[in-house]
């Protein structure tokens, strides 16, 4: 083991609460704020200045994944993308500038709405990238031929996972791509550490969520009526799996 090593930093986000671990371990419960009937994003979103301390942490965190995916994916055969869940816009940025044909939406709770919009004018791409408000789970996705998914997924449960992967399937344009993409666990579960212990931070963390190998998520895609997946490393001990439709 031990082939990706854990960023540094990374797991400070949710620190304390593994002081919990034993307990979590034992009863198979979050111990941020759900544990006494919270929700850790509540906390977030009512602190203006946590909210951007933590989508810029979101931007550093998945930098490199997110110029993976610019340069990787065949942005060539696709004109339009919505980046769900997309905090500050660091992929949609990254994709913009890539690919000049390109055009996009970050999908993300209304108040992270002003933020997204800053970050994008800094560099003068306003005019391709826009900001759809919304909530995923009680939301239809905007439509485009290209939806992704980065650091989103393995926050839920499995019921949550498949709903979230019916949504995009439904949202995208006949032959459109969902990308989805975390430390996603090798399928033989042995070389990519981070990806573990980012797991067991779901399991300290939220009330489903874990992460998950390749092979799971391309079972998941095929489940929700994707004709074609494929898995692709990116970058440190992140992947995306991708989903044709």
């Amino acid at each position: 083991m031990g082939e990706h090593p854990m960023p540094e930093g990374i797991m400070q986000l949710g620190l304390g609460f593994w002081g919990s671990l034993t307990v979590a371990l034992g009863s198979g419960r979050p111990q941020n704020e759900a544990k006494s009937g919270g929700e850790s994003s509540d906390v977030i979103y009512r602190d203006p200045a946590g909210l951007r301390n933590f989508v810029r942490s979101m931007t550093g965190l998945s930098m490199g994944a997110n110029v993976a995916i610019a340069r990787k994916f065949p942005w060539d055969k696709y004109k339009s993308f919505v980046d769900v869940g997309t905090a500050q816009g660091g992929l949609p940025v990254q994709i913009a500038l890539a690919h000049q044909h390109v055009s996009g939406y970050g999908f993300d709770m209304p108040v992270v709405g002003p933020i997204f919009e800053e970050y994008v004018d800094s560099f003068g791409l306003a005019h391709r990238l826009r900001f759809n408000p919304g909530d995923f789970f009680s939301d239809p996705l905007p439509k485009a031929d290209v939806l992704l998914m980065g650091h989103i997924l393995h926050n839920w449960n499995l019921e949550e996972k498949r709903m979230l992967i019916a949504k995009a399937y439904e949202a995208l344009s006949p032959g459109g791509a969902l990308i989805v993409y975390d430390s996603v666990i090798d399928d033989s579960r042995s070389q990519n550490t981070f990806g573990l212990l980012m797991s067991l931070n779901m399991l300290v963390e939220t009330r489903g969520g874990f992460d998950y190998t390749g092979a799971d998520c391309q079972s998941w895609l095929r489940d929700g009526g994707f004709r074609e997946t494929y898995v692709d490393h990116l970058a440190g001990p992140d992947s995306m799996v991708v989903g044709i439709k």
